[in-house]
């Protein structure tokens, strides 16, 4: 996931009425669903710092999201 955010891409979230995220859908730039993302992989970035948002915005990656990446030959 990590991978496709460092790509462009972004993760859309879903709250129910107590404001919890109950749903986290990963696209990439391209505006495909990237799926086998699940709320507990999305849990573990935002809890590592490796993913945030800023008002409301769908989550992208932070500066330690891309520290944390390795490098892979599909990476542009």
């Amino acid at each position: 996931m990590l991978h496709v955010l460092a790509q462009g891409g972004m993760i859309r979230h879903r709250r129910d009425e107590n404001g919890r995220i109950v749903e986290a859908l990963c696209f990439t730039r391209d505006g495909f669903v990237l799926a086998n993302t699940g709320l507990s992989l999305f849990n573990r970035l935002r809890r590592r710092g490796f993913i945030g948002s800023l008002n409301g915005a769908p989550y992208r990656i932070t500066p330690a999201g891309l520290r944390a990446v390795r490098a892979q030959l599909d990476n542009r």
